[in-house]
């Protein structure tokens, strides 16, 4: 059996509009403020722009720092081993670090075929809701897929991903081309999965600003709630199960704000992506018809695999990177861009600016800071759409991603792919996928004049 998920295509209108666009707003933007992450701004603009740690830690955050940066990039292998309580690796995994998707606390590439996931997974699920109120995991294969197990254990099946281009045109008849992806899954090794299976692919996004996204107080993100405004933007908040507090609460971390802290997500990436168990998932992914997959060793933790203390220092590795300062912030063309980026309507999703409430760092508490997102779900139309409901989430709804630290992509991580399953090939592709709530910014932006459009995306690059 081979498990498909068809995205529809987007018939992008060959408009007889010529240049127009919008124009600019007179309204006074304000001076811009290049510290994006307020005191958790860096001015790092080298490669490792993403990797720097919060000012003012104190010796035992500091501490923790370190101890987390260690186990966020340091292998697992395969028990029993001596390897400083790093072992236990599987048995089924997507990656061995959690550095193999987040090089230098970056964003991962799309995968290809012949070279497999390569930091993206592949999300699965069956029609229904799990006890906790989130997806229906495959009876057999679990909620992803693992391309990758240990010696004498089966993998999961083949991913397979591809392209399709999409032609279309800006108002002023310049021409482009979106590429649509199609994914499907071969040679399950342990029957067929479940009926209805629904598949969505994830890349994996970086890292940067996590701690100043946890302490946005609730009431704010909620306060972006809304009826729909001029450009169809509402805003919706998920809930979803807190493992440790054994309640539902606000998410605000993934792509469809599915994870309610940076703690939850890393534990789950532990357990999902790398097959080690955890005080909050302490149970591994076999189904009963994965005999290997059962019978495989497990680490030298006599109850998991992950230790609290690793478990909550990479928590706190990841709360603690520094945002990138913005650049060339006083270039009028970059701020014609950042005017268009409120006129067309981006900003109504992209917020632009939010505070922090107490944290558990000083430098993350009482912040102003400039994340572009207001961490709610949108309808992004039937192009994006994966079909595939997490909590509250539907399978047209995704997160507002944030867009600080964007412009240093390619710096860090040597591309540009953009979107849940990279994509978009560039800030303008990422643009023109856009549906839903966000048709009326796409088509601004469409048929703008080129100037216009060159300018938003200076803008993009500036962040």
């Amino acid at each position: 059996m081979i498990a498909r998920r068809t995205l529809p295509l987007l018939l992008l209108a060959v408009s007889g509009c010529s240049g127009g666009g919008v124009s600019n707003s007179s309204q006074d933007l304000g001076p811009p403020d290049p510290n994006s992450g307020g005191e958790a701004t860096t001015l790092d603009a080298t490669a490792q722009a993403y990797t720097n740690s919060l000012h003012g830690l104190s010796s035992e955050q500091d501490d923790a720092f370190s101890f987390g940066h260690s186990t966020f990039n340091k292998n697992w292998v395969t028990a029993p081993a001596t390897t400083n309580g790093m072992d236990g690796l599987g048995p089924r995994f997507n990656a061995r670090a959690c550095s193999s998707c987040h090089s230098k606390d970056g964003r991962s590439a799309p995968f290809d075929s012949s070279g497999g996931l390569l930091g993206m997974l592949l999300r699965l699920s069956v029609p229904g809701v799990a006890e906790n109120g989130g997806p229906n995991p495959d009876p057999v294969y679990g909620d992803q897929l693992r391309e990758h197990a240990l010696l004498g254990v089966p993998i999961d099946g083949t991913p397979h991903v591809d392209y399709v281009e999409v032609p279309g045109s800006y108002g002023d008849g310049e021409a482009f081309s979106l590429q649509a992806p199609t994914y499907t899954i071969s040679d399950w090794n342990y029957g067929d999965p479940g009926d209805g299976l629904m598949i969505s692919a994830r890349t994996g996004p970086a890292l940067i600003g996590l701690g100043l996204l946890e302490a946005v107080p609730e009431a704010e993100i909620l306060a972006n709630v809304h009826a729909p405004d001029e450009n169809g933007v509402s805003g919706t908040p998920n809930y979803v199960w807190d493992m440790r507090h054994e309640s539902t609460v606000l998410g605000r971390f993934g792509w469809k704000a599915n994870q309610p802290t940076t703690l939850q997500q890393s534990a789950g990436a532990f357990l999902g992506d790398i097959g080690i168990t955890s005080s909050l998932f302490p149970l591994q992914n076999c189904a009963a018809v994965m005999s290997a997959c059962n019978e495989a060793p497990n680490g030298d933790d006599p109850d998991y695999e992950l230790t609290d203390e690793r478990l909550h220092s990479t928590g706190f590795y990841m709360r603690a990177l520094l945002v990138p300062a913005r650049r060339n912030i006083d270039d009028p063309i970059v701020r014609q861009g950042e005017r268009l980026f409120r006129d067309l309507g981006c900003a109504s999703c992209h917020v632009t600016t939010l505070h922090t409430g107490d944290a558990d760092a000083a430098a993350l508490a009482h912040q102003t800071i400039h994340p572009y997102t207001d961490l709610l779900l949108h309808d992004m139309g039937p192009d994006l759409a994966d079909g595939r409901p997490d909590f509250q989430a539907s399978g047209r709804q995704w997160r507002t991603p944030p867009l600080w630290g964007i412009g240093l992509l390619q710096t860090v991580n040597k591309h540009q792919f953009l979107l849940h399953d990279a994509r978009a090939r560039g800030f303008a592709e990422a643009i023109l996928w856009h549906g839903g709530e966000g048709a009326k910014a796409r088509e601004n932006f469409r048929l703008a004049a080129a100037s216009d459009r060159d300018a938003l995306l200076k803008f993009l690059e500036s962040l």
